[in-house]
C-alpha cells in the first residue's frame, strides 16, 4: 500500500555547489553541466536525469524519469564554488587535467574561467607528493574552520544562494585511526583550538560545512564526517551527510560480479586487483600512507558481500589482493585489471578475467551531480545524519554502527529508489509479483 509520504520543500532558488577541490573530477563536473545546458550533451550516467523509477505494478506501466518525480533542484538552477591549493580557474585546470577535450572546453570557457578557487585548508602531512601556494594561513584548526565558515556565507550572499551543498572532490588524505578527539563534539572542537595533529583538512571541511548548516558528502576513502564527533555534530545539527570514496571503476564492477557469484553458490580462491592511473589522484596514492585509505575502502567489500564466515567452504580461504600503481603516461584513463580464481561444481576451477579501462572523472563527474541534487533532497525533506540510502554511489558507504554497510550494488540501487518511492508516498517494490499469477488456484471464474 501507498505511504503516508514526507513533506518536502520546493527547490525554490538558487543551489550552491561547494568543492573542495578544483582538479580533474570538480572541472569535469562544472565543465558537464554547462554542456548540458547550454550545448545539448547527454548528462549520460546520472540517474537524477536520465533514469526512471517503476511506481506500482509492473501492468500498470507507471515509469516517470526520477527529475519529473521527485523534487529536485533544476540544472539550471545550480552555482559553483571551490577551494585549492593551486590558483588555476576552472578553464586552466580542466586544460591540465586533460579529461575533456579542448574542443569541448572551449565551448564553455566563458563560464568555466569565471570560476576561481578560493584558498584552501592543507596540510602537508595529510597530504603528500602535491603541494600548491594558494592556501589559508591560520594559526589553530578552529581558526581555519571559520575562515572556511566565512567563504561558505560569502559565497552564499554574493550569488543569493537558497541551499548549499559540499561534495570533497579534492586528494585522498593519509590513513588515520580514530582518536580520542574523534569522540564527541566537544572533544573534536576542544583539538581544533589545540591544533590535534589527528584532525585532517577533511574534518575541518566537514565541520564547517556541517555548522553552516551545509549537506556534506565524501568523495575520498579516508575519515572525515564519518568520526562520532561530526555524526553527532550532523545529526544535532539536522544535516545530511554521505560517504564515501566515489565508486566509480573497478570497485563498481566488484560490486556487481560478486553478488553474482555468491547467488550462485560458486566459489572464490582468490581475486587480485590491479590499477594503473597517472592523474593526481594517482600520485598522491603513490605514497603510502594516502594508499593505506584507499586499499581499506576497497578491500572491505567482498568480505561484506560474500560473508565468508557463513560460507566458509566457498570463500573462508580467499585471498584478496588490490594494488593501485602510478604511471603517468595514463593520465586520467584509469585502467583496472581483475584475475578471479572461482571454482563451482565439485571443486573444478575456472576463472574470470576482467580489464575496465575507464576515464575516472567521467565515471565520477555523474555521481558529484547526482549526490549533490539527492543530499539537497534529503536536507529539504528534513533527513539528518547519515544518508544510508545513497550507499550506491561509494565504495565504503557511511551507516549506523549497529548495522553492516551493504555494498551488493543491485541492493544499494533498490534502497535507493524505495526511499524515494517511501519520500513520495508510493508503495515499496519487493519484486515478489505473485499477483501477477495463480499458483494455488485461486483466481474467480472469468478473470
Amino acid at each position: 500500500m501507498p505511504q503516508k509520504g514526507v513533506k518536502i520543500a520546493k527547490p525554490e532558488g538558487k543551489l550552491g555547489i561547494l568543492l573542495p577541490g578544483l582538479g580533474a573530477v570538480s572541472t569535469t563536473f562544472i565543465a558537464g553541466v554547462f554542456l548540458v545546458l547550454k550545448h545539448g550533451f547527454a548528462p549520460v550516467g546520472s540517474l537524477t536525469q536520465m533514469q526512471t523509477i517503476r511506481l506500482g505494478r509492473r501492468d500498470e506501466h507507471r515509469a516517470p524519469l526520477i527529475k519529473d518525480f521527485v523534487p529536485l533542484a533544476s540544472l539550471s538552477d545550480l552555482e559553483f564554488a571551490a577551494w585549492d591549493i593551486f590558483p588555476d580557474n576552472a578553464y586552466e585546470s580542466a586544460l591540465k587535467a586533460g579529461v575533456l577535450g579542448k574542443e569541448h572546453l572551449l565551448l564553455v570557457k566563458g563560464e568555466l574561467e569565471k570560476i576561481k578557487p578560493m584558498s584552501a585548508v592543507f596540510d602537508p602531512s595529510f597530504v603528500k607528493n602535491i603541494d600548491g601556494p594558494n592556501k589559508k594561513e591560520f594559526k589553530s584548526k578552529l581558526e581555519a574552520a571559520n575562515l572556511l565558515r566565512e567563504d561558505i556565507r560569502s559565497f552564499k550572499k554574493s550569488r543569493k544562494l537558497s541551499r548549499m551543498v559540499m561534495v570533497w572532490c579534492a586528494s585522498t588524505e593519509r590513513y588515520v585511526e580514530l582518536t580520542a578527539a574523534h569522540q564527541s563534539i566537544e572533544a573534536f572542537e576542544s583539538g581544533l583550538a589545540n591544533n590535534d595533529a589527528s584532525i585532517s583538512p577533511s574534518m575541518i571541511y566537514a565541520y564547517a560545512s556541517i555548522m553552516e548548516g551545509v549537506p556534506f558528502v565524501n568523495g575520498a576513502p579516508h575519515l572525515a564526517a564519518d568520526i562520532p564527533a561530526l555524526t553527532e555534530l550532523a545529526r544535532q545539527k539536522g544535516v545530511p551527510i554521505a560517504g564515501k570514496d566515489f565508486k566509480t571503476g573497478q570497485t563498481l564492477v566488484k560490486t556487481a560480479v560478486a553478488p553474482m557469484l555468491k547467488s550462485r553458490m560458486l566459489g572464490v580462491r582468490g581475486w587480485f586487483s590491479t590499477n594503473i592511473l597517472g592523474n593526481r589522484d594517482g600520485l598522491v596514492l603513490s605514497d603510502a600512507g594516502s594508499f593505506k585509505s584507499k586499499e581499506v575502502s576497497k578491500k572491505g567489500v567482498l568480505d561484506y558481500i560474500l560473508q565468508p564466515e557463513a560460507y566458509p567452504q566457498l570463500y573462508g580461504s580467499l585471498y584478496h589482493k588490490v594494488r593501485i600503481e602510478y604511471y603517468p603516461p595514463k593520465g586520467d584513463d584509469k585502467e583496472g585489471w581483475d584475475n578471479i580464481d572461482i571454482f563451482g561444481w565439485l571443486g573444478y576451477p575456472m576463472q574470470i578475467k576482467i580489464n575496465f579501462l575507464c576515464k575516472d572523472s567521467i565515471l565520477a563527474a555523474p555521481i558529484v551531480l547526482d549526490l549533490a541534487l539527492f543530499m539537497d533532497l534529503a536536507q529539504r525533506a528534513g533527513m539528518r545524519g547519515i544518508q544510508e540510502w545513497l550507499s550506491f554511489y561509494f565504495k565504503a558507504p557511511m551507516h549506523a554502527p549497529s548495522v553492516y554497510p551493504e555494498h551488493d550494488l543491485s541492493i544499494q540501487h533498490m534502497k535507493l529508489k524505495n526511499t524515494l518511492r517511501y519520500l513520495m508516498g508510493e508503495g515499496l517494490i519487493t519484486h515478489l509479483g505473485i499477483e501477477y499469477y495463480d499458483y494455488w488456484g485461486r483466481a474467480k471464474k472469468g478473470k
